[in-house]
């Protein structure tokens, strides 16, 4: 936005979030005023530091479940636990916040005509049978799993924001969003760049579901928020997009690159695989690469030194306290 020119306002759902954070101080240094709610379940201010700096932020916290009362010419809806460990915590919760808190922005959006950038997730798609996984692909997912409270929360919300889009023609823009990382991840998370991060900067074995042969795509935060953006300024969006790195490894492949980079020795200590855990997860973006010109920069060892160097600084400060 030039000098001089009036800043829009937008809001974002989940913003003391790990990807939520990020987004609010992109949306700064493109000149938005920024509105961040957060209920805090899981999400950390420390993470809005640097945005409690800019008078340009201003936080509430909130929840989405209950009608929201902002002013906003654009919404991102990040609120959600995204983590296993957090959204199985409680189930209830988790569900609730993915369709009523849907539901409370479609609210808000026909009344007031702004357009609802929402986070869903390839966990939609659940233990994929197609590989890799494009929009198309309506799923493998079980609805009554330990996973479900989460991945069938995102389906509904995705069908309640595509029913008003078509009903009331309320602006939507739905990111499928893949395994993402970076620095600001909770240290108890459960996810696997987390886990193994923490484990190796403490000298513990890395934990190993499985046989370690199952496979992610891991995108670096940066490259995620910058896809978020490029939906933001689309004239028009109909339908989900996948946002992530189309790249592939297996965790085995991870937990090597994580030492590698920390040093010492390769202790692994094996765990049953979880439920519902997903065999193979690689995103097709070819939607993202036409109509948005997405494609990750951030090579996976890059953006681990990134993040490693992030977690150590914080386990040193959280470690100092103690």
């Amino acid at each position: 936005m030039g000098l001089g020119a009036s800043r829009k306002t937008a809001l974002v759902t989940g913003a003391a979030g790990f990807l939520g954070s990020h987004l609010v101080d992109r949306l700064l240094a493109e000149g938005f005023e920024v509105v961040g709610i957060d209920n805090l379940m899981t999400g950390d201010l420390g993470n809005l530091e640097k945005a409690g700096r800019d008078r340009h932020f201003h936080f509430q916290m909130g929840d989405v479940r209950e009608p929201i009362h902002v002013y906003a010419e654009l919404v991102f809806n990040f609120a959600c636990p995204a983590s296993p460990v957090h959204y199985q915590s409680d189930p209830h919760a988790t569900l609730t916040t993915s369709v009523l808190g849907a539901q409370r922005l479609v609210e808000m959006a026909r009344g007031r005509r702004c357009a609802i950038v929402h986070a869903s997730t390839s966990e939609v798609y659940g233990d994929p049978t197609v590989h890799p996984q494009p929009e198309s692909y309506w799923g493998n997912v079980n609805p009554i799993g330990e996973r479900a409270c989460y991945d069938e929360g995102k389906r509904c919300a995705e069908t309640l924001l595509n029913d008003a889009r078509r009903a009331w023609g309320v602006d939507v823009r739905i990111a499928r969003i893949f395994n993402t990382y970076g620095p600001r991840m909770a240290f108890d998370d459960g996810r696997v760049v987390s886990n193994f991060v923490v484990q190796a900067l403490r000298g513990k074995p890395l934990t190993l579901f499985g046989d370690g042969q199952q496979t992610r795509s891991f995108c670096y935060v940066d490259d995620l928020v910058e896809g978020i953006v490029r939906m933001s300024r689309l004239e028009r969006l109909d339908g989900p997009v996948n946002l992530g790195n189309p790249e592939e490894f297996t965790i085995r492949q991870l937990a090597e690159e994580v030492v590698k980079q920390i040093g010492g020795d390769l202790a692994i200590q094996h765990a049953p695989l979880p439920s519902d855990d997903p065999r193979q997860r690689k995103p097709d973006i070819g939607r993202a690469r036409e109509l948005l010109g997405f494609s990750p920069r951030v090579r996976l060892a890059e953006g681990l030194g990134a993040t490693i160097e992030d977690f150590r600084r914080r386990l040193s400060e959280r470690d100092g306290r103690g």
